[in-house]
């Protein structure tokens, strides 16, 4: 998956999760709980979805990395 693929894919995950926030609109530097006031279960939710979505185990001591959308974007690339 290339960059804009990785987060249009977050984005829907976390449309699903978050249905009244816009997370398209989040710069690539904001924390994506805070930027979208998620809870602890709700990104723990989205990290379970990205990780079915991708095809990628992600273990939790991955899950500081998936904060940002750049995170996201650089953690799924790698």
């Amino acid at each position: 998956m290339n960059d804009a693929e990785i987060r249009q894919l977050a984005c829907n995950l976390l449309s699903d999760i978050a249905p009244d926030t816009d997370p398209a609109s989040l710069a690539g530097d904001v924390d994506i709980r805070e930027g979208l006031d998620i809870d602890s279960i709700d990104f723990l939710n989205f990290v379970i979805a990205l990780s079915k979505a991708s095809g990628r185990s992600i273990p939790e001591a991955d899950y500081a990395r998936l904060f940002t959308m750049d995170g996201i974007a650089a953690y799924l690339k790698d």
